[in-house]
């Protein structure tokens, strides 16, 4: 059967990418968009089906679920890829306004939970399902913390943390699945030239993307539970 894959925030960027190359694998890449109008382009110029999904909004949330269940019946994969960065700003942390940190949260990491629960009844029918959270090197508290690390100096409150945050939900659902088929792993697509950075980064989205269809795509003896980018297991 053709396996049913899921790709939130998927319009442009990574998660563009990441549906092109698991349409390349023959997956049915539902390209999942709050954006109505740029959404079905994407999913046009891709020839794949779009749903309509604001990961901050549970109720379309819920009925991008029921529209899944009802046209397939099951997920294979659900990549949460949807983020913001808030900005990036280099303000302090004791100067970021509460606000602007929840708002990112809404998005990063209270969207992936919201969406990761409304698929999982989907991703349970499935054999073998792969949840993949995209991630950052940003969220790694080992690296953070050395000052060594090229990335000691990036210091921003809201999205550093709310990958941090991620990294910990990534692990919750991979212990809470351990003993069943479905794998859960957070993917690092690394520095790309994406909106998100003002297309700055050194890295194309379709090498950013490589990581995550690798972790959608494993074998039965493949991780669980783990931090990736292209060269292998990440310091949490």
């Amino acid at each position: 059967m053709t396996k049913i894959a899921l790709i939130t925030g998927a319009n442009k960027g990574i998660g563009y990418e990441i549906a092109r190359l698991l349409a390349g694998r023959g997956m049915t890449a539902i390209v999942g968009a709050r954006d109505e109008g740029r959404g079905r382009a994407a999913a046009e110029r891709l020839g794949q089906p779009y749903v309509r999904i604001d990961v901050t909004d549970e109720d379309t949330v819920a009925a991008a679920a029921k529209r899944i269940e009802q046209e397939y019946g099951r997920l294979d994969v659900l990549v949460n890829n949807a983020g913001v960065s808030g900005g990036m700003t280099a303000l302090t942390p004791s100067a970021v306004s509460v606000a602007s940190v929840r708002a990112v949260y809404e998005t990063n990491v209270f969207g992936v939970i919201a969406v990761t629960n409304a698929m999982m009844p989907l991703l349970r029918r499935s054999e073998a399902a792969r949840i993949v959270n995209v991630s950052s090197e940003l969220g790694s508290l080992a690296m953070a913390t050395d000052p060594e690390s090229p990335f000691w100096q990036f210091n921003s409150m809201a999205y550093n943390s709310s990958k941090s945050a991620l990294n910990m939900v990534t692990v919750s659902y991979a212990k809470e699945l351990m003993d069943g088929p479905i794998k859960v792993n957070a993917a690092n697509p690394g520095y790309c030239a994406t909106d998100l950075n003002g297309n700055t980064g050194f890295r194309t989205a379709e090498q950013g993307a490589a990581v995550a269809v690798r972790l959608a795509t494993l074998d039965a003896d493949g991780p669980t539970g783990a931090y990736m980018d292209d060269g292998g297991t990440l310091r949490w």
